[in-house]
C-alpha cells in the first residue's frame, strides 16, 4: 500500500472511532489496523527521511547531489 492510501485508510479508520458508531470488538479490531498502518507509514517517512539525507550531504558533510534509487 503506498503512503497516501494508508493515509487516507488511517483518517478512515479515526473517523469511524471518533463517530463512536461501532461496538467494541470492532472498534478494537480497527484501533489495531490503526496501529499496523501508522508503523507502516512511520517506516516509509523514515526511509524516505533517509533518502534525502543521503542527497544532502556527503562524506565530508557537504551538501552534493547524488542520484538514488526509488523503490
Amino acid at each position: 500500500m503506498k503512503f497516501e492510501e494508508s493515509i487516507n485508510k488511517l483518517e478512515e479508520i479515526v473517523r469511524q472511532l471518533e463517530d463512536g458508531d461501532v461496538t467494541l470488538e470492532e472498534s478494537l479490531a480497527l484501533f489495531e489496523q490503526g496501529i499496523k498502518l501508522s508503523k507502516s507509514c512511520q517506516k516509509m517517512l523514515d526511509s524516505a527521511e533517509k533518502k534525502v539525507s543521503v542527497l544532502m550531504s556527503g562524506e565530508d558533510g557537504e551538501m552534493e547531489k547524488q542520484n538514488f534509487d526509488v523503490e
